[in-house]
Formats: C-alpha cells, sequence, structure tokens
C-alpha cells in the first residue's frame, strides 16, 4: 500500500530523530561518520530544490502575468489588486514580527545550534545597517539577468520577470501566442519536475534533520514548540480578525463569517494539497458560486493571488528569520529587521504555489541578513503542518482581495445571501 507524502514525510522526522540521536557526532559507518551521510542526503536534496528554482518562478510569474493581461491588462483593476496584495502581505509580516519579538521562541537556557559558527555569524549580521535596505532595491534591477539568476539573486529575477509577462501582453500576432505558449511549456515541465524532487522529500528530510538532530540533540525541541505556537497564533490573528475587518469595513461584507463558510472547499484543499496552485480551480469555484463573485473579477485576481499574494508565507518567513537568529543568540537591530521585512515582502512574490517552496525564500532571507542557509533544517520538524495553515492563509487572503475588488468595481449582491 501506498502512503501519501505526508506520512514518507512523518515516518522519516521520526527514522531521522532516532537515528541523529543514536549516532550524534561522533558515530560512524564503515568508517564514514553518520554526520556526513546526513549532511550529503540533506544537501542533495536542497540543491535540487535550488536547481529548479529561477525557471519554477521566472515562468510562474511571467505566465500568471501574461494570462491575466489577456483579460484586460494591468489598468484600473490591476493597481487596485496590487495595492490590496502588498498591503495585506505587508500587515502579516508585522503581525509576524511583533509577535516573534514579544514571545521570543528562540530565546531560551540551551545551547544555540552550530556553535562553532555562532561568531562569524553575529559578525555577519553585526555589519548589516540601514544601507542594506537600499541595496535591497538596487539589487531589484540587476545589471546581467543571467547572472543575477546563476548567482541566486531572486530579487531582480522576479522583478524582471513581472516586467516581462506585463509586456508580454502589449506585443501582437504569432510572437506573443509563441511566447506565452513558451513560458507555459516551461512552466508545466517544472511543475511536473518538481513533482518528481518531491518525492524524494522524505529521504531530503530525513538527512536534514537526523544532521541536526545529531549536532543538537534535542534541545531545540523546546524551542521549535514555541516557535511553532507563534507562527500559529500570528497566522491565526490575520486569518480571523485581519480578513474579517476587511470583508466587514473594506469588502463590505456585513457577515464576514458568510465568506468563511463560501470558502470552506477552497480553504481544506489548501490545508491538504498545501499547494495555491493546485488550489487555485476550487477557490475560483467556490468564489464565483458560492460567494457571488463575478468570473471576470474572479478570473482576474485570484491567478495574480496564486503566484504574489503570499501573506501566510510572508509571515512565517518573517518569523522563521528572526527565531533562527534568536538561536543564535544574535541581536537584530531595528535597520536589520526592516530589511528582512522588505526581503520577506519581496521574496514571497516569487514563492512558487506548491509545498514547502517557502523554505528556498527563507534561504534568501537568512543569506541577505547573514545567517546560514543551512540552519532552515532546524525547521522541517514543524514546516509540513505550518505550510498547510500558511497556504490557507494565502488563498483566503486572495479570495477576500477578490471581494473587495468586486464591491470596488461597484458589484452587486456579493454575499448578501447564502449562495450554498
Amino acid at each position: 500500500m501506498k502512503l501519501a507524502l505526508h506520512w514518507q514525510i512523518l515516518i522519516a522526522l521520526v527514522l531521522a530523530a532516532i537515528m541523529g540521536s543514536y549516532s550524534g557526532m561522533e558515530g560512524t559507518i564503515l568508517g564514514l561518520p553518520w554526520l556526513s551521510v546526513y549532511t550529503f542526503i540533506g544537501t542533495l536534496f536542497l540543491n535540487a530544490l535550488k536547481m529548479i528554482v529561477v525557471p519554477l518562478v521566472m515562468s510562474a510569474i511571467i505566465t500568471g502575468i501574461a494570462n491575466i493581461g489577456s483579460n484586460g491588462g494591468f489598468g484600473r483593476m490591476g493597481m487596485k489588486t496590487l495595492t490590496y496584495y502588498v498591503a495585506t502581505s505587508f500587515i502579516a509580516i508585522m503581525i509576524g514580527l511583533v509577535l516573534v519579538n514579544v514571545i521570543q521562541p528562540g530565546v531560551t537556557g540551551n545551547p544555540p545550534p552550530m556553535i562553532e559558527a555562532n561568531a562569524e555569524v553575529a559578525q555577519a549580521v553585526a555589519g548589516k545597517s540601514a544601507g542594506d535596505v537600499v541595496d535591497v532595491f538596487l539589487r531589484m534591477i540587476p545589471t546581467n539577468i543571467v547572472d543575477a539568476a546563476a548567482q541566486g539573486q531572486m530579487l531582480g529575477l522576479i522583478f524582471f520577470s513581472l516586467l516581462f509577462g506585463f509586456f508580454l501582453t502589449q506585443i501582437k500576432g504569432a510572437g506573443q501566442k509563441t511566447m506565452q505558449n513558451f513560458w507555459q511549456g516551461v512552466f508545466d515541465i517544472m511543475m511536473l519536475l518538481t513533482g518528481l524532487i518531491m518525492k524524494f522529500a522524505p529521504l531530503g528530510v530525513f538527512g536534514l534533520v537526523a544532521a541536526s538532530v545529531a549536532k543538537t540533540g534535542f534541545d531545540q525541541f523546546e524551542n521549535l514548540a514555541l516557535f511553532f505556537m507563534t507562527v500559529v497564533a500570528a497566522l491565526a490573528i490575520h486569518f480571523i480578525i485581519v480578513m474579517s475587518l476587511i470583508l466587514r469595513y473594506v469588502g463590505g461584507v456585513k457577515n464576514p463569517w458568510l465568506h468563511y463558510q463560501a470558502m470552506a472547499p477552497a480553504l481544506l484543499t489548501a490545508f491538504s494539497t498545501s499547494s495555491s496552485s493546485a488550489t487555485l480551480p476550487i477557490s475560483m469555484n467556490s468564489l464565483e458560486k458560492r460567494a457571488g463573485v463575478s468570473n471576470r473579477v474572479a478570473s482576474f485576481v485570484l491567478p495574480l493571488g496564486a503566484t504574489v499574494n503570499m501573506d501566510g508565507t510572508a509571515l512565517y518567513e518573517c518569523v522563521a528569520a528572526v527565531f533562527i537568529a534568536q538561536l543564535f543568540g544574535v541581536e537584530l537591530d531595528f535597520a536589520t529587521q526592516l530589511l528582512i521585512v522588505v526581503v520577506a515582502l519581496t521574496t514571497s512574490i516569487g514563492v512558487a504555489g506548491i509545498p514547502s517552496a517557502s523554505l528556498v525564500a527563507i534561504s534568501i532571507i537568512l543569506v541577505a541578513v547573514g545567517l546560514p542557509a543551512e540552519a532552515i533544517g532546524l525547521l522541517l520538524v514543524v514546516d509540513r503542518l505550518l505550510d498547510m495553515m500558511r497556504t490557507a492563509v494565502n488563498i483566503f487572503s486572495d479570495s477576500v482581495g477578490a471581494v473587495v475588488i468586486a464591491k470596488s468595481e461597484g458589484e452587486k449582491g456579493v454575499l448578501t445571501q447564502k449562495n450554498f
């Protein structure tokens, strides 16, 4: 009997905890340190994920923008939609930043992971200043897009892809069709390749977590529990309180609970699949048939949201970066935390709507503030469940955005009665 992927990953986590604890840093197999074996497996998996990031992000953004442009371009409704997405993502990030600084899940009496790197990490982060925020915006416009892609400079890649997708809608004739078909083909291939790599996720998770446990034992589990609760609390505030207020006072929905009911099928699908892309058809159906939003708005807002609106993901990235800094005992000043906010906001735009895609975005944030990207291995113990939760928040924010845009466009009868 074939096990579902999430069960395979769960079994891998248990085995990793057992093996990592058993072997420690001194254990060997055939004269080879177990830690080296774990590191090799984990690094191989991370390299495979990083390998597909550039073509996946580019094709997802370009095809998403091109498809939206074919329905009427950016125009007035496009600007409203993008403004909503940026605003809600910023609110989500600030909620996460406040909670992680108040709760401080990474601050305990336990020894930090990878102790030998602490001095280097502290020195790297200490060198960050307000000038690095300006540098983020400079990197948004790279001098060489190919070199930026090779160096993993995702901000420039995302900005270029947004422009490319927009101007793809401005050309006419066979050239437009050819380019659109090309990038759609690239996106379809990347999704298949991602599916193949995710089949090896249990092995990758095993290697990353076993290496972490071998280095730190179970000392970090207390921190992870606090981290988990911090993220859940922040997601709940955004999902229940912020979204309800937006529905009521911006979207004009007198009873926001009706929208939660209307989007229930999409929420459950998002929670089960952890994929915004896979949930998109159900989101559109729920929004049109149950929430009463027109196809004109739904077909414009939701595909763009599946690519660029990641409230839950942006929130998670911010909390994760600060949490890891706390684990290393690094004090983040205001300028550095502002840098995290900016990078989380911009990188969340390029996160593909697939399970665990945000791990790559988190690594970008860690590198931006001088923290080791390998530390994301610590998050994998709780990442799967949090991924399910933040995906549900992502698609719900998309649907709320559609209601807000529909209201601003003068549509009547959105959720005035139960349509289900």
